[in-house]
């Protein structure tokens, strides 16, 4: 009895570490831990018992609270915090602010927030043109000088934003070129993680529409390129409402799309926009705070994340490919670095990546939001022996790979492969627990 009570006991406190994202302590944050948030807009949640409660419940591991009396809520619950303060500071905000400003501003921001031990960050500035950029930078020096440890949260524009004109009224980058937006934010700002948000999984009709669905990926690897080559960790913010009245409404598949290319892609957290109602439909909470089908969705979504985003967060990602005919042609194709050739009959991207034991690993997603998938796949080993790491009830067993059937994905579904390291026997039809 008191070795079960013991197990129970670290099992509870390993839960814990887990949920706050800190294997270097609860109140750092930590750029290689993977988090599930909620958008940074106003907590609006009028009951935050029932509201954090029901976050903690749909597997998210940081909350955004604006109130000093929801931190202890959230220790209990094993949520971590980015403090927001209103109202919300814009870039032209920023920009008219003195350099004494901006560090009273981050001093008073840090100081209202207090010492819990859930904060890990400080939410400072969302979709800024790049003018902003210096301006910015001063405000993120300003919380490694008076929260050392902590994260400032800056969250980007996508792709699909307007560029620089002759007219920068009309312009929202303030560049030429998007790259030379996400090149200047991160050689002016200085910044812990490149965050940006993108929501063209909804306005393409669910990839129907594809200029629209082709903006989606590319924003993806361009911003993936840049994380990787600056050594950052990075956010994909995605929607679980319905954007506008007339885009397509969350389901099972568009969140599950969005979350397995994420998680593809190499990210180190995915951020839902929006949870709360806040004005649209089909949100995981509806304006009475009640949870909706989508909070269902959700939360087996998120469920699944929580399982492959810690453990894809301590390798390193290697590569993205996809299956020819790609999205679109500036997208890299199969072969890659050990992935040599996928078979399908719906279009699939592939993540690389790698333990720090050497061992490869490959996400495989099926990108058709309409139907399930049977895929095979080759690996520079020919019949490399395959384990799938579960996302079921059981704690993380292998399966390995049987393609006498193939490899199943419903629509917008990814699975996690282990490459055992050399050729496979014969294996039985099923596959086999070990």
């Amino acid at each position: 009895m008191l070795k079960k009570r013991f197990a129970c006991l670290c099992s509870i406190l390993l839960m814990g570490s887990i949920c706050f994202g800190q294997q270097k302590g609860r109140h750092d944050f930590d750029p290689e831990a993977f988090q599930i948030l909620q958008d940074f807009h106003h907590n609006k949640i009028s009951n935050q018992q029932k509201g954090l409660t029901g976050m903690a419940e749909c597997h998210f591991t940081v909350a955004n609270c604006a109130d000093p009396q929801d931190y202890a809520l959230c220790e209990k619950l094993g949520l971590a915090v980015v403090v927001s303060q209103g109202p919300h500071l814009e870039g032209k905000d920023w920009i008219k602010m003195s350099d004494d400003e901006i560090d009273r501003y981050i001093k008073d921001l840090v100081k209202k927030g207090g010492n819990s031990r859930a904060i890990i960050g400080y939410h400072i500035c969302d979709e800024p043109s790049s003018t902003a950029f210096p301006a910015l930078a001063k405000a993120v020096a300003a919380v490694k000088k008076y929260a050392p440890g902590k994260f400032a949260f800056i969250n980007l524009y996508p792709n699909y934003a307007t560029l620089w004109t002759m007219d920068q009224v009309k312009s929202q980058l303030g560049t030429k070129t998007y790259t030379e937006y996400l090149e200047k934010f991160v050689n002016e700002v200085k910044p812990q993680v490149i965050s940006y948000d993108n929501y063209m999984v909804q306005f393409s009709m669910d990839l129907v529409k594809t200029e629209q669905a082709v903006k989606y990926y590319t924003n993806l690897v361009e911003v993936r390129r840049i994380a990787v080559k600056y050594h950052l960790p990075f956010y994909n913010i995605v929607s679980s409402n319905q954007i506008r009245p007339h885009t397509t409404i969350p389901s099972p598949a568009n969140l599950a799309f969005q979350a397995y290319t994420t998680l593809a892609a190499g990210a180190r957290g995915v951020k839902w926009y929006t949870y709360h109602y806040g004005g649209y439909g089909y949100a995981p909470l509806d304006k009475n705070e009640d949870r909706t089908l989508t909070w269902r969705y959700l939360e087996e979504v998120n469920r699944q994340v929580s399982i492959l985003g810690p453990i894809l967060s301590k390798m390193t990602s290697t590569g993205v490919y996809f299956t020819s005919p790609p999205p679109d042609a500036s997208l890299p194709v199969l072969p890659g670095g050990w992935a040599e050739k996928a078979t399908s009959d719906a279009p699939l991207m592939v993540g690389e990546f790698r333990s720090a034991d050497g061992t490869n690993y490959l996400m495989v997603v099926n990108l058709s939001l309409e139907k399930s998938a049977r895929f095979d796949i080759q690996t520079k080993i020919p019949n490399e022996e395959l384990s799938i790491v579960t996302v079921g009830e059981a704690a993380h067993p292998l399966e390995r790979v049987s393609y006498k059937n193939g490899v199943w994905l419903t629509a917008g579904q990814g699975v996690l492969l282990k490459c055992g390291g050399k050729a496979s026997e014969d294996l039985p039809e099923e596959k086999v627990k070990y």
